[in-house]
């Protein structure tokens, strides 16, 4: 049975983040896979609004602001009120935080060593095919693009 796109993306993250977030477990981190766009935003830039920081991470605010929570309660970053307006929300990383990047830098090193191993096996790069996919898209989107679709099926039915 030929998997849809949806059903294969969602198959690859699994396949991937599975095996760094096992890769993070054998370290001894508490660290998940989805933290790391937002610490590596951190760790150029702090502190960050919410807005900022999704913008940085190339995430949703929605993403954002629920991977936020979680690196909140495990103490990771630290949400501080800000300057001029107290209902915005600054991010920096905690000081826990900040002493996990050793390690942390450490396992990514090892992780973009993988990566480059799986890209070596494939026709074409991933990266390069997800960096082309999503310039793709982001120029026309599949919602335009299932649009187009349904219109020339209907034009095929005739209707």
């Amino acid at each position: 049975m030929h998997r849809g796109l949806g059903t294969q993306l969602r198959h690859l993250i699994e396949l991937l983040d599975g095996a760094v977030g096992r890769a993070y477990e054998e370290e001894g981190l508490a660290y998940r896979p989805r933290y790391t766009p937002l610490v590596r935003a951190l760790m150029q830039h702090e502190p960050l609004t919410i807005g900022q920081l999704a913008e940085a991470a190339g995430l949703t605010q929605p993403a954002t602001t629920q991977t936020l929570a979680l690196m909140l309660k495990e103490g990771l970053v630290l949400a501080e009120p800000g300057p001029v307006d107290g209902r915005q929300r600054w991010i920096r990383l905690s000081p826990s935080g900040r002493a996990l990047l050793p390690r942390l830098q450490s396992c990514w090193k090892a992780t973009a060593s993988a990566a480059a191993n799986l890209d070596a096996e494939l026709p074409a790069p991933l990266s390069e095919v997800l960096d082309r996919a999503i310039q793709a898209l982001e120029k026309k989107s599949f919602d335009e693009r299932i649009a187009a679709a349904r219109g020339r099926q209907s034009k095929r039915r005739g209707t």
